[in-house]
């Protein structure tokens, strides 16, 4: 039986895991969207603040997946803390894309 010390460090290791990898997911769909944008740009003539936050929160889930990632090989309190700034950072990033998507939603469509 696992001792409740060993349960917290593996639900600690799997929420830095999800926070790396849909972090780094999520740089790509950013980067996607930014090409995307640019191309409706040209298009249509029309110029919107889209490409810029979703730059920024492409530099957020950088930044997200790279605290994971430390957090990751980083042992005890250091690890903790580097947790808490990856979540908080993913966190800050998607509300930044949710915040996009609103531009792109009334901006462009």
């Amino acid at each position: 039986m696992q001792s409740e010390r060993e349960q917290t460090d593996r639900e600690q290791t799997e929420l830095c895991v999800h926070i790396f990898s849909v972090s780094a997911g999520l740089v790509g769909v950013c980067l996607t969207v930014i090409g995307l944008i640019q191309i409706l740009q040209d298009l249509r003539k029309v110029d919107t603040l889209a490409d810029d936050l979703l730059a920024v929160d492409a530099l957020g889930f950088l930044g997200a997946c790279l605290l994971a990632y430390l957090a990751l090989r980083a042992r005890g309190a250091r690890r903790v803390q580097l947790e808490h700034w990856a979540d908080l950072v993913f966190l800050l990033a998607l509300g930044g894309m949710a915040a996009g998507c609103a531009v792109i939603a009334y901006q462009l469509i």
